[in-house]
C-alpha cells in the first residue's frame, strides 16, 4: 500500500472497532479481560507526510462481562470516571517504516496523568476505500494511577 493512498480525512468507524485489554491481577495469577465499547476517532494525513489524529475512549465504556468488576474499574480506586471521563490518545507525527507498516507517535493521557509513545501499526487496504489499522501495545497503569486495589 502507498502511503500517498492514505492522505485525506479519516474518521473512525465505530461499528467495526474494538478496543481490547487485558491485565494481570493479584501477584498475576489471573488476568482481567475486556473492552471499551465507546471510542471515537479521527485523523488527517497531508501530502508531506505529517498525520495528526485523535481517540477518545470513554473510560465508563470499560466492559470485562463482570458487572461488580466493571463498576469498581470506573470507581476511584481505578479509572474515577467521575473526574475523568475520557481517556484520550493524540496521534502528533507518523513514519511508513516498511510495506504496510508506520510507526505513531502519540501521547495518552488517562487520569490527567501524559505519556508519550512509540506505536507499530500495520495498515491494510479494506474494501471501499478504507483502510484497516491493527496495534497492540504495553501500557503501564501504574503510571497513569490506575492501579486501585487488586485484592477487590
Amino acid at each position: 500500500m502507498d502511503p500517498q493512498d492514505w492522505i485525506g480525512n479519516w474518521r473512525l468507524d465505530t461499528t467495526r472497532t474494538e478496543l481490547a485489554f487485558h491485565s494481570p491481577t493479584f501477584w498475576g495469577f489471573a488476568h482481567v479481560k475486556g473492552i471499551f465499547t465507546d471510542v471515537e476517532g479521527s485523523a488527517e494525513a497531508v501530502a508531506d507526510g505529517n498525520v495528526t489524529g485523535r481517540l477518545s475512549i470513554s473510560a465508563a465504556s470499560v466492559n470485562t462481562g463482570i458487572g461488580r468488576r466493571d463498576k469498581h474499574l470506573r470507581s476511584a480506586d481505578f479509572f474515577d470516571v467521575e473526574r475523568f471521563p475520557l481517556i484520550e490518545v493524540s496521534v502528533e507525527s507518523a513514519e511508513v517504516t516498511g510495506t504496510s507498516w508506520v510507526t505513531l507517535s502519540i501521547l495518552v493521557t488517562v487520569k490527567g496523568q501524559e505519556q508519550e509513545y512509540d506505536l507499530p501499526v500495520h495498515v491494510r487496504d479494506a474494501a471501499g476505500g478504507e483502510v484497516q489499522l491493527q496495534t497492540t501495545t504495553t501500557l503501564n497503569r501504574q503510571a497513569f494511577g490506575v492501579d486501585g486495589n487488586l485484592l477487590g
